[in-house]
């Protein structure tokens, strides 16, 4: 038997491809006669297309094809049953109708020889339309409820605000926000007859495949999609976006494999995004800072064509123990392309304003922040009426706050310097799901000592070949370096989508599961050996085990989430207006960790995310007309390694879970994101004396 490696922070396996470019990217792959796709873009952002002239476009060099609604072949666009679900409506039609819903919706494709000829000829189409009024700014919207109509109320809210002997209401903005990963969307399309084959930057490589098996009407066996390597998405990958139908329709038009690359601005309009928000939280206490009514409203936006619902909502119910708490969500449908999830989707939202809100109350009860949320700290899930899986929240609170030095913390506003600097800090909780998904895996064992382990799952950066090739080669009992896992194709073992924090509790069990039974097979065979290697020489031939895991009814048993406490220091110029966070520290109670070294990576990256969340980013929309007037990173801010703080702290809290799953895990790569950005503006607060509720804190709003 091997050292135990479940635990260890072990270095990448796929990092030295990364780094000396042997990792092929979907844009790298090539196909015999590949040629280019260049999209044709709406410039209005609501009515009808009037005329299309392609015939200048059809006669620039290279130019393959040009296809617009006249004449693209019409597509089956069937129900998927399987998708993530996007919401209630009908997802777009690319190329099969007149209709413009958004600015920047595919009205044409332009298939050339070269890339630079499929540009050139994209700018030589005509596009005439008939404009339609417009709505692209939610304050102009007219919110309506989710189908079916999503509204919790447990006790009597209403009347314990009243009675409250401390109340507040207050509303807290969150702009659109785009994830602007560092590898752009891009997807190269092959048929062979009436099967297909299609390399694609995605989360969820059987969705893709099912999805478009949908629009072309065609078995999804005969969907094959290749995904190895994902630069990034935090959430735009998990749908199959436009530009994937476009890239399979050009390649059964020209009859040869077409490549279609986003470009950075591209993706502001083809890919997803956090929407906007508009929150509302009422908060009603005793003067003791006993919570007796929480009323939080959320309206964001979505596309007209279908209702996509961010779970703004669902922290709060069972976040801090009330016993009155009325929850109401609407959506507002816009001229917009439908947003989509983005790191911590849901709570990163929400917990911003009920954070914002809980250290507003903190203050007006002249109660510390922390004390006040360990005065309403639940004994089990409130708004299920379910006992926690496992909740370490006040394990969270103790170890951040020791950590970060809170006691000496003086709570009058603008009562800290470093000389001219105004020093405050801040603090908010932090939680995620705790989900798993059905998945199967694939382990064989080789003659010579080694073992494969396959499942379509996808690595988008987390580091999933590692902390698979871990569980993996611990429970066959081999070293490391004699483990090599396959994912990212849905010729593998059928995985959930790679997001939401599910992928180490849900193909991580699948991958436990077959190589306990590929090991015990093995023995089984081996001639009465307990070492695997040697079980493997004396039978001559591969094992293979194939496992599909499924949740049990544990989730219906317990409620399961992760949960965290973040603390902030923030300096604030005070002639500038200049916010620099200073220091971060987090502790997670997240269940076992697989690999202490890829976690706290994942931590940090959500810590510097939420940064971004907090003061930089926002995706400015001309309300005229629906463009987005920063589309390029020069003018849409990100936070770069001059903007993270010289000390970024991550504390994990033992935890033991028995019931989460069978790796006891919950990940970590959500709650990372979640409660940063509420810690960043109770901090400036702190040190500034000014409550900012929308989002980001520019120097603007502090001058």
């Amino acid at each position: 038997m091997t050292t135990a490696l479940i635990g260890q922070p072990i270095s990448r396996v796929d990092g030295r491809r990364k780094v000396t470019g042997a990792a092929t990217y979907v844009a790298e792959f090539q196909a015999p006669g590949l040629v280019h796709g260049a999209i044709v873009r709406s410039t209005v952002a609501n009515g009808r297309i009037a005329s299309i002239d392609s015939s200048a476009a059809q006669q620039a060099p290279g130019v393959i094809a040009v296809l617009t609604h006249q004449n693209a072949p019409k597509l089956a666009y069937r129900a998927h049953k399987g998708a993530p679900d996007p919401g209630i409506g009908e997802r777009l039609h690319v190329l099969q109708a007149d209709r413009v819903s958004h600015q920047g919706q595919p009205v044409a494709l332009v298939i050339a020889e070269g890339l630079e000829q499929a540009v050139h000829a994209a700018m030589l189409v005509r596009v005439t339309y008939a404009p339609e009024a417009a709505i692209t700014d939610i304050a102009r919207a007219e919110p309506v409820p989710l189908t079916p109509p999503s509204e919790t109320r447990r006790g009597d809210p209403d009347g314990a605000l009243a009675a409250a002997e401390v109340k507040l209401g207050q509303t807290y903005v969150i702009p659109r926000e785009n994830h602007n990963p560092i590898e752009m969307h891009a997807t190269i399309a092959s048929w062979d007859g009436d099967s297909l084959t299609l390399w694609d930057k995605t989360q969820w490589v059987h969705n893709v495949a099912d999805e478009i098996a949908a629009v072309f009407g065609i078995p999804a066996r005969n969907v094959r999609v290749i995904s190895p390597f994902v630069g990034g998405a935090f959430g735009s990958a998990l749908r199959t976006w436009p530009h994937v139908t476009l890239a399979a329709l050009g390649a059964r038009v020209a009859g040869r494999p077409v490549k279609i690359m986003l470009s950075r601005r591209e993706m502001y309009y083809g890919t997803g995004f956090r929407p906007h928000t508009v929150q509302r939280v009422a908060l009603g206490a005793s003067r003791d800072g006993r919570l007796g009514a929480i009323l939080h409203n959320g309206d964001q936006e979505t596309s007209t064509y279908e209702e996509f619902t961010e779970a703004l909502l669902n922290a709060t119910g069972f976040l801090h123990s009330c016993p009155n708490v009325n929850t109401r969500h609407r959506l507002a449908p816009m001229n917009v392309h439908t947003p989509t999830y983005m790191r911590g989707p849901g709570e990163a939202s929400g917990i911003f304003a009920i954070e914002s809100a809980m250290d507003e109350l903190a203050v007006a009860l002249n109660i510390d922040p922390v004390e006040l949320r360990l005065r309403n700290e639940p004994e089990q899930d409130e708004f299920r009426q379910l006992p926690f899986s496992s909740r370490s929240t006040r394990e969270c609170y103790q170890a951040a706050a020791e950590r970060f030095g809170w006691s000496r913390r003086n709570s009058e506003p603008r009562s800290m310097r470093d000389g001219r600097q105004l020093i405050g800090w801040g603090m908010a909780t932090a939680t995620y799901g705790a989900g798993r998904a059905p998945a199967s895996a694939m382990a064989r064992l080789l003659p010579d000592g080694t073992a494969e382990v396959a499942s379509a799952a996808s690595d988008m950066g987390p580091g999933t070949w590692t902390s698979m090739t871990q569980v993996a080669a611990e429970t066959l009992g081999l070293p490391i370096e004699r483990v090599r896992f396959t994912l990212g194709d849905t010729r593998l073992p059928r995985a959930p989508v790679h997001g939401g924090s599910i992928t180490m509790a849900s193909v991580g069990s699948a991958v436990q599961a077959a190589c306990r039974k590929a090991r015990e097979d093995a023995l089984a065979r081996g001639g009465g050996t307990n070492d695997v290697t040697e079980a493997m020489r004396r039978i001559g031939q591969p094992v293979e085990a194939s496992v599909d895991s499924t949740p049990g009814d544990e989730s219906q048993r317990f409620s399961m989430h992760a949960f965290g406490a973040v603390f902030v220091e923030v300096a604030v110029d005070p002639d500038l207006g200049e916010t620099r966070v200073r220091r971060i520290v987090g502790a997670y109670g997240a269940g076992r960790i697989v690999n202490p070294k890829l976690a706290r990576s994942q931590c940090v990256g959500g810590m510097i995310g939420g940064i971004g969340m907090a003061l930089m980013e926002h995706s400015v929309v001309d309300g005229r007309n629906g463009r987005v007037s920063n589309a390029n990173f020069a003018e849409y801010a990100v936070p770069v390694h001059a903007d993270a703080p010289p000390v970024m702290d991550v504390i994990f809290v033992e935890e033991h879970d028995p019931h989460v799953n069978p790796l006891g895990v919950k990940g970590v790569g959500e709650i990372a994101m979640v409660g940063v950005a509420p810690a960043i503006t109770n901090a400036i607060f702190h040190a500034t004396g000014k409550r900012i509720r929308e989002l980001p804190v520019t120097p603007d709003k502090l001058l």
